[in-house]
């Protein structure tokens, strides 16, 4: 690990402002992803600005009157405090489910959900300094692309990167519309929607989101959820103890009798970013809540993906993966 300039930030403004002077300045939050890149020698900051002591880790009730209320996750909080709250477990189960299959419970109790969102690929080639990267390092190449990819994206790769996001967390956050809220140095604060914040690799792979130097995640937002009743996270993976997830589906319906009147399925482990299965979605809204309706939703999901020499087994493990979470979520506290 090389040396860096440690600054303790005591308020949020003050820890914007160090974070905007150097471009090669970090946020130490929980930690558990940045430490590792350091120690691998793929991330390299000047300084790290930690603001572990900031007050902004609850989770807290958004009042809209009569009406449902949304949820407003603190940056701050801590994964296994978020998944075990009573007002996630009960409105927002998939979010619990996800996020208690991501990680290890030393983990969560060290991760934040702001930092949740912005861990790195865990792409082998990503992470060995010796093998060309163009998301390490700009230009040098996608090791991955003719290399060993049984991991990697089958759904909005470019030539330049086909690695995938990590997060088990952003995915049930994708399905429920959350909003990443995000604050500069001016005091501007930024609401972005999951597709504004996440990118694709397009040319510019070393970017994983849109957020600018200088930008700080405040918080992420839930919308008032229609899915408690009937929603699931399904996580595959080559083992059980928290392993990555070759694919995973978050789903969630909402049913008018047994017509699905509105439907959310996002996808981990086959894209840059959470992907939402929109595809799937359309076929869906509208259809009666059956297993041969999901089986041709994601079929229809699916036939859009473009897999590599390694993973063409994505394209099945897909489809049995969100008729697996669309069935659970239809069978959800029965």
């Amino acid at each position: 690990m090389r040396p860096f300039k440690y600054t303790r930030a005591t308020t949020l403004p003050s820890a914007i402002k160090e974070l905007s002077g150097n471009a090669q300045s970090r946020i130490l939050a929980g930690g558990t992803n940045l430490l590792d890149l350091m120690k691998e020698d793929v991330e390299r900051p000047e300084a790290l600005i930690d603001i572990t002591h900031l007050p902004h880790s609850a989770v807290k009730s958004l009042s809209q009157g009569a009406a449902k209320s949304g949820v407003l996750l603190d940056a701050l909080g801590k994964n296994s405090e978020t998944a075990n709250h009573l007002l996630i477990r009960s409105q927002y189960p998939m979010l619990s489910q996800a996020i208690l299959a991501g990680a290890s419970a030393q983990i969560r109790n060290m991760a934040t959900n702001g930092g949740n969102l912005l861990q790195r690929t865990r792409c082998p080639y990503f992470y060995d300094v010796a093998m060309p990267c163009n998301k390490r390092t700009p230009g040098s190449g996608c090791g991955a692309l003719e290399g060993f990819n049984r991991m990697h994206a089958v759904f909005g790769w470019s030539d330049k990167c086909i690695a995938v996001h990590p997060s088990d967390m952003a995915v049930a956050l994708a399905a429920l519309d959350a909003k990443v809220l995000a604050q500069n140095e001016a005091g501007q604060q930024r609401r972005l929607t999951f597709d504004e914040f996440f990118r694709l690799p397009g040319d510019a792979p070393e970017k994983d989101n849109n957020l600018q130097h200088g930008d700080l995640i405040t918080g992420i937002e839930l919308p008032a959820s229609n899915f408690a009743d009937h929603s699931y996270y399904a996580k595959v993976r080559d083992r059980s103890s928290y392993a990555f997830a070759l694919v995973s589906v978050a789903a969630g319906l909402q049913l008018n009798g047994k017509q699905i009147s509105d439907v959310r399925v996002a996808m981990g482990g086959v894209a840059h970013k959470p992907w939402r299965a929109l595809t799937a979605e359309k076929m869906l809204k509208g259809k009666e809540a059956t297993e041969a309706n999901f089986k041709a939703a994601a079929k229809a999901e699916m036939a859009a993906a473009k897999p590599h020499e390694y993973n063409k087994f994505k394209i099945e493990l897909g489809e049995r993966a969100i008729a697996l979470a669309l069935t659970n979520a239809l069978n959800y506290g029965s």
